[in-house]
């Protein structure tokens, strides 16, 4: 039996061996789209370290951030990866959750077929003169490919043409499809070009060399954010401690992911080969351009107002989520320290 001093003690974490909170058969459901962004959670699903600190992850995969936010705000998940703006809208319209780490920053590439990265080689890299020049050559836009509205690689896509390569809209015409069909798109020569995440950039151009990386999307959209990590209200309030922990061990996952890419990539592989995909290309992607692995909230908040603030340009909502409440900075940090203990 155990007496008063021993629960005391239990509740203020001094009894050795012992995680204040985390009760045996304690399972945390997390949620994630399959991009590389997420990695970090992939990293811990496979490589055991949730359970040694107490808890067991139950992963749900989603193929889109909208599917994602229905069975988040539904509560069938404690914990999203996704992108940053889907939690910010939803938010604002009555979710309780908050984004308690970031993942990534980028994570897609924009890609051009054969024929338009001949286009590209032979009139430079300036966005407008290209799809000029090819619409002259070939009689037609160039059609790209790229995810529904709202999607990070969507607003990277709109951004890099309209703002910063001021291609005229007469020269193209975008076609939205999902994650994997752009991959298909891409192979198959049905579209020119299109924003592909990682791994499908890395994958495109090593079954076929022709297909040519073009610009990453952190030159598309300046520290676009990627995938962040959100916790839903009734978790971060009723066990913040889990949270914590868990934020902790995604910090320490994303250092593995930057030092030893190599050695994470059988674990991300697990989670986005799906059988079809080496684990060279993994480790690849791994070190692409177009991802950089963050975990500070603070890394990506102006970004994702400028983000949030565009998208509202584009139509994708009325009016710009706020941000306050939107990042919980202190539980990342609160987190980050468990990660050194």
């Amino acid at each position: 039996m155990i007496d008063r001093r021993t629960l005391l003690a239990l509740a203020a974490g001094t009894v050795a061996g012992l995680r204040p909170g985390f009760a045996q058969g304690t399972t945390l459901r997390v949620g994630y789209v399959p991009v590389i962004g997420a990695s970090a959670l992939f990293v811990l699903a496979g490589d055991g370290s949730t359970r040694e600190a107490g808890f067991d992850l139950k992963l749900s995969k989603f193929d889109s951030g909208p599917n994602a936010i229905q069975a988040f705000a539904s509560g069938t998940i404690d914990i999203l990866a996704v992108g940053v703006a889907p939690v910010a809208v939803a938010r604002a319209r009555g979710l309780d959750a908050s984004v308690v780490s970031a993942a990534a920053i980028g994570g897609t590439a924009f890609m051009a077929g054969p024929a338009l990265a001949r286009a590209f080689a032979e009139t430079g890299n300036d966005p407008a003169k290209v799809f000029a020049a090819f619409r002259v050559a070939t009689g037609r836009k160039a059609k790209l490919g790229t995810l529904p509205p709202g999607g990070v690689p969507t607003v990277a896509l709109h951004h890099w043409l309209w703002k910063i390569g001021r291609v005229d809209r007469a020269d193209v015409e975008i076609v939205n499809m999902g994650i994997e069909v752009v991959q298909q798109a891409m192979l198959t020569g049905a579209i020119d070009g299109g924003t592909l995440l990682e791994p499908s950039a890395t994958l495109v151009s090593e079954r076929d060399p022709r297909i040519r990386r073009i610009v990453n999307s952190t030159d598309m959209f300046p520290n676009i954010p990627g995938v962040v990590i959100a916790a839903s209200g009734k978790l971060i309030k009723s066990r913040p401690d889990l949270v914590e922990r868990f934020v902790g061990l995604l910090h320490r996952a994303t250092e593995q992911l930057r030092n030893e890419p190599a050695k994470a990539a059988p674990l991300v592989l697990a989670a986005l080969g799906g059988g079809l995909v080496a684990e060279d290309t993994i480790a690849r992607a791994l070190i692409s351009p177009a991802v950089t692995f963050v975990t500070d909230p603070a890394r990506i908040r102006e970004a994702t107002q400028e983000l949030l603030a565009y998208q509202v340009e584009l139509g994708d909502f009325a009016k710009s989520p706020a941000l306050d409440g939107l990042f919980d900075q202190g539980l990342y940090e609160r987190g980050v320290k468990t990660a050194g203990r």
